[in-house]
């Protein structure tokens, strides 16, 4: 469960900040970042965690996305507004059972409460989760959201049978820089033209692949530097 990181990204109310903490503590997780906090700390913040001072005594403030989830092997959005691009789209219970496979850190990555995540922040990660519920009625409170992820994945890592896993997977980091050297080939290339969703359609490819391994995002930008030597 230390594996597991709850990242709230611009939260406007310190209250919702407290109330996910307790959330969390809860089913058991205690990792909670927090990108670009309108207010933290706060006092309503500390009225809202019951039972969960520790969780908000640890909490870690990051000013981008990017920073906070750098070092996770996958990254799983939540929105409830489906979006033409996007990377792969799973239901939060099979989102929870891919977290709970990896044994390695893993971020759930939470929008803020007006306008959930923009469309940078929901590139940055590999998976966009969904919580399922009736039309018309989507949209959860911030807290009542982290609250069904993390039972969810409360129940996937009661289940899961730890995975045997020689080599080391790749991070977010690990992943942007390929994505950021393939841009630097289809440009140089002519491939990259402008107007293309390139970029999208390549995020969208590798977010189907259940968990990459850094040697073999070494092996694609090995490819990619011989071939731009040439």
């Amino acid at each position: 469960m230390a594996q597991i990181r709850i990242v709230l990204c611009r939260p406007s109310h310190p209250g919702n900040i407290g109330a996910a903490a307790r959330a969390m503590k809860t089913m058991g997780f205690a990792d909670l970042r927090l990108v670009a906090p309108e207010r933290f700390p706060a006092p309503e913040a500390e009225w809202m965690a019951t039972h969960a001072a520790d969780v908000l005594a640890a909490v870690r403030v990051h000013g981008t996305l990017q920073e906070a989830i750098a070092d996770c092997a996958a990254a799983f959005a939540l929105s409830a507004r489906p979006r033409e691009w996007s990377p792969q789209v799973l239901d939060v219970r099979a989102a929870a059972g891919r977290a709970a496979a990896l044994a390695s850190p893993v971020a759930f990555v939470f929008g803020g409460e007006s306008a959930g995540l923009t469309n940078d922040e929901l590139f940055a990660c590999q998976f966009l989760v969904h919580i399922p519920a009736v039309p018309g009625s989507s949209s959860l409170n911030l807290a009542q959201a982290v609250q069904i992820v993390c039972y969810e994945l409360h129940m996937a890592l009661d289940e899961s049978v730890p995975a045997m896993r020689t080599e080391k997977p790749a991070t977010v980091a690990d992943i942007e820089g390929l994505y950021a050297h393939l841009e630097e080939a289809a440009t140089a290339s002519g491939f990259l033209v402008p107007g293309s969703r390139l970029r999208e359609r390549w995020r969208r490819l590798f977010s189907r692949v259940p968990a990459l391994e850094r040697e073999e995002v070494n092996i694609l930008r090995g490819l990619l530097k011989s071939l731009l030597k040439k």
